[in-house]
């Protein structure tokens, strides 16, 4: 009966020192630029997705768009870790045939048209790793300057077209519109 009862006390502060230990764990800060998702459509009572898109969300802080996103250079699109994006069916973007799968999505800013970049390598830490061989495609999206609504923080949103959507990517007055037709 003593063993049983050293046994029950030896159990529960063995467990109120493990308990002690995982309340314990430090955790790091809010990420400054958190990750944030989109798809089309977009409506969350529609299921069947066609295309989503995962990012980082960069903020301007008194930045320049140009400082942060130099014209003519690989860019990660966002923060932190490449953009990812998912088609769910075979889709034309921007003029090209893509393979329904998940790519890396790079850009090359410039002032009035970007070049986006769809690349077969995944999990890729910003631009560093970034392999020109592994790109599926490259293609040119639009450029348009909005003088009278600035966002501080990079945002990438879909609108809805005519037989498919347009990836619209933001920030600062820079706006940039992907078609991705179905």
């Amino acid at each position: 009966m003593i063993m049983k009862k050293l046994t029950t006390i030896s159990f529960l502060l063995l467990a109120l020192v493990c308990t002690n230990h995982i309340s314990a764990q430090k955790f790091s800060g809010l990420d400054k630029s958190p990750m944030d998702m989109t798809a089309f459509p977009s409506s969350y009572k529609i299921a069947d997705k066609a295309v989503r898109v995962t990012y980082s969300r960069p903020q301007l802080k008194g930045r320049s768009v140009s400082e942060l996103s130099p014209a003519g250079e690989v860019w990660r699109t966002g923060a932190n870790e490449a953009v990812e994006i998912t088609f769910y069916k075979d889709a034309n973007v921007g003029g090209t045939d893509i393979k329904a799968g998940t790519y890396s999505l790079f850009t090359i800013p410039n002032k009035e048209v970007w070049t986006v970049i769809l690349n077969k390598n995944l999990n890729q830490w910003g631009a560093y790793s970034y392999d020109e061989s592994a790109d599926v495609a490259r293609v040119k999206a639009d450029v348009t300057i909005v003088e009278d609504e600035s966002l501080e923080a990079f945002s990438m949103a879909f609108k809805e077209v005519e037989g498919g959507t347009h990836l619209v990517m933001a920030w600062g007055t820079v706006r940039v519109s992907l078609p991705i037709m179905f």
